[in-house]
């Protein structure tokens, strides 16, 4: 599932469940939905991702980088060790900000987020 809501700077994307192939047919229409309300910031909640292949890495990509070519920011909320590892190897986590905070300990998935002593700026 993927929800939209804005503020009026602020667009939020909430997905919970799997990112991925399955999910391809909705992508065009969010992007587009995205795209066309203009916020500089997009804040991607991945807090309820269970699962994310590189279709789904893909289209958050492309989400950050049309938000860049606008002047904008992209942040990745929650979102776990193997997704930042999935898009680190698609060679794109510098167009994200990451932001480790989730409004629980546990993503869906069980996956515990290992807890670290400082925050890495990306």
């Amino acid at each position: 599932m993927i929800e939209i809501s804005t503020s009026p700077t602020t667009t939020t994307l909430v997905i919970e469940g799997d990112l991925d192939l399955a999910e391809r047919d909705q992508f065009p229409e969010i992007a587009a939905r995205i795209v066309g309300l203009r916020r500089q910031l997009l804040v991607i909640d991945m807090c309820g991702v269970t699962f994310m292949d590189s279709t789904g890495a893909a289209f958050l990509i492309s989400l950050a980088d049309s938000g860049r070519k606008r002047g904008g920011a992209t942040v990745l909320r929650g979102a776990d060790a193997r997704d930042l590892f999935v898009i680190e190897v698609c060679g794109a986590l510098d167009l994200f900000r990451v932001d480790d905070e989730c409004d629980h300990d546990k993503h869906v998935s069980g996956f515990r987020r290992p807890t670290s002593t400082g925050h890495a700026s990306h």
